[in-house]
């Protein structure tokens, strides 16, 4: 079979195809409506406030640093996951993944018994430094690091199975240290996985809302990012909360670019 010909065998049923038309109606429609109702004429200007650009700066440079934090903690937890045995491995793991299917206000409600004032944690801070982390852009930084860290444990453990571990056995037969190995040997192996990983934490940062507006609040210039500016515009302004909506759209799309290479193209 030649590339790009049909093969009638592949052709789905007739009977899935109603079905398959509705779902893509139900996922595409949404996105249709947001480009019929933009107001093109005059989304310069509203993209060009001051509120806007903050909103945008803020949550581009929030995502940008809790997606850091997500590889320098995450990866050695994918790398523990993956190269190694424990008791009760299979809860951690459960634990570690359970943001992904968490309610976002309950995470920030979780934050809060952490790191709030009162919390587990932030009792401490507060009485050795006199900080309270909570309605901080810090508390931003945390929230978007909580709910999007799963995506890059999940994807550098995957990709650390499929690497093969002998090369790293190999290389500590040649006398490198562990380090040296995850370094210069395991780290490059796994580096489009990482990759991946590290733009879906980004994507999931940056759309990060109920965890955020929850332990962070909304204050505009340190803690309202843009899904929160969207919220809050829809209330009174409808056009406006479209044309910001559009910015996240846009940035969506050029993250699904990023990753067609490693995940979204099919074999011929």
């Amino acid at each position: 079979m030649k590339r790009g010909v049909a093969d009638p065998q592949r052709r789905p049923p007739a009977v899935l195809l109603v079905p398959a038309v509705v779902s893509l109606a139900f996922l595409v429609l949404p996105l249709v409506g947001l480009l019929v109702r933009a107001p093109w004429s005059w989304m310069g200007k509203e993209l060009s406030s001051q509120t806007a650009l903050e909103a945008l700066r803020l949550s581009l440079e929030s995502a940008a640093l809790s997606t850091v934090l997500c590889i320098v903690f995450g990866v050695p937890v994918a790398y523990v996951f993956a190269r190694s045995r424990f008791p009760g491995q299979r809860l951690v793991r459960a634990l570690v993944t359970l943001p992904l299917v968490l309610p976002p206000v309950v995470g920030g409600v979780a934050l809060f018994t952490a790191f709030g004032r009162t919390g587990i944690v932030g009792e401490w801070i507060y009485d050795w430094t006199g900080y309270s982390m909570p309605f901080t852009t810090t508390a931003v930084v945390v929230a978007q690091a909580f709910v999007a860290m799963p995506f890059l444990i999940i994807a550098v453990e995957g990709a650390l199975r499929g690497a093969d571990a002998r090369f790293e056995e190999a290389a500590a037969t040649l006398g490198a240290s562990r380090w040296t190995a995850f370094r210069r040997v395991t780290l490059p192996l796994v580096l489009p996985g990482l990759g991946a990983g590290a733009v879906l934490c980004f994507a999931r940062a940056l759309g990060e809302f109920g965890a955020t507006i929850t332990f962070a609040g909304n204050f505009p210039g340190t803690t309202q990012t843009m899904p929160l500016l969207v919220y809050q515009t829809l209330q009174d302004d409808p056009f406006t909360a479209i044309t910001l909506s559009l910015v996240l759209v846009a940035v969506s799309v050029v993250i699904l670019v990023s990753l067609r290479g490693r995940w979204l193209d099919t074999p011929a």
